[in-house]
């Protein structure tokens, strides 16, 4: 079984920044694709930013030059800096990974249980 621990959310003034942090645990062969997702109240979980193996990023169009993914494959940890923050970034924030379980195998994906961002004006 995989787990996906997430850590760094809390309150912060608009301006300010946060980093949040996600690591996995378990047995597996390889992580493929990992990322952050969010949902506010009310609304949909939406894709934030992801990234592969291979490092080429990807993010939502609302946190570009403001969001930074990056990964630790070594340590299985998937990282968001997040920066100049406003109140409509708050949310929960989820990690997300795609998992190969075996080498041949398929990719499995997993969710954490997510962490709240809260971004007062």
């Amino acid at each position: 079984q995989v787990q996906l621990q997430e850590f760094g959310g809390g309150l912060v003034q608009a301006g300010g920044s946060l980093r949040l942090s996600c690591a996995a645990s378990g047995r597996f062969f390889r992580i493929n694709v990992m990322g952050w997702y969010r949902q506010a109240p009310g609304l949909q979980r939406e894709l934030v930013a992801t990234i592969p193996t291979s490092g080429r990023t990807n993010y939502a169009d609302s946190v570009k030059g403001r969001f930074t993914i990056s990964r630790d494959n070594a340590k299985n940890t998937v990282y968001l800096q997040m920066d100049s923050l406003n109140p409509e970034d708050t949310a929960v924030y989820y990690c997300n990974a795609d998992v190969l379980l075996r080498n041949g195998g398929i990719a499995v994906n997993y969710w954490g249980q997510g962490t709240q961002v809260t971004i007062s004006s």
